[in-house]
């Protein structure tokens, strides 16, 4: 296959991430949103979330959920999601916020926050996974849709990336525990540095594992 070939391939396949964008806009609504989140699942640290605003196909070579991307390629994807879309926000909620409300809640804040941050009043938004409750848009909600929306793509790469370089920030102030290996989750590492130093501040105290360590357990 020759290059040009790839180069289309590739055209094609990003093409293909905005067919939920394209049906969107060709009905009126102009400002769609993807949005998504990072960080369910660590022992520690925030849950972060992102919403991005594209005013129309933009080919972003390599566009895909972050999951399905190298740490470098996230990083370099980053750079120029941002540099390309026309609005996009980042937002933290807190390990507090997660131990009080819990983690579902505290992904559907994240959410929340990341939309109604956007420098632009969104039309409509792409959900990935169900609808967020109290949100003040038209949305619509897609099962994987990381994998089915440029938009919501996008916004997966911007938490992550977010969120690991948060978990790297954490690193230099705990470095016991290897937040900037594992980025918080429940690694055999992780789970042994627990065991022998306990919890630190940024750990989430409601996850069992976590649970389980403090005092008075």
């Amino acid at each position: 296959m020759s290059f040009s070939d790839v180069r289309l391939k590739e055209e094609e396949r990003v093409a293909l991430l905005y067919r939920y964008e394209r049906s969107l806009w060709e009905k009126g609504y102009f400002l769609v949103a993807g949005v998504d989140e990072a960080g369910r699942g660590p022992l520690a640290g925030p849950v972060a979330a992102a919403a991005v605003v594209f005013s129309g196909e933009v080919f972003i070579e390599g566009l895909n959920d972050s999951k399905k991307l190298t740490s470098r390629r996230r990083e370099l994807l980053a750079e120029e999601i941002k540099a390309k879309a026309l609005a996009w926000n980042v937002v933290f909620v807190s390990e507090d916020y997660i131990d009080r409300c819990n983690i579902l809640e505290a992904s559907r804040e994240a959410m929340r926050r990341a939309v109604r941050g956007l420098p632009v009043k969104p039309h409509h938004v792409l959900v990935d996974g169900p609808n967020i409750p109290a949100l003040s848009f038209p949305q619509t909600a897609l099962v994987k849709g990381d994998t089915l929306s440029a938009s919501i793509a996008a916004a997966s790469i911007l938490a992550k990336v977010a969120r690991d370089h948060y978990m790297e920030e954490l690193h230099a102030r705990y470095p016991y525990y290897g937040f900037d290996r594992h980025k918080g989750y429940p690694t055999s590492q992780h789970l042994q540095a627990l065991q022998e130093k306990g919890p630190c501040p940024c750990h989430r105290r409601s996850f069992a594992p976590v649970k389980k360590l403090l005092p008075g357990r």
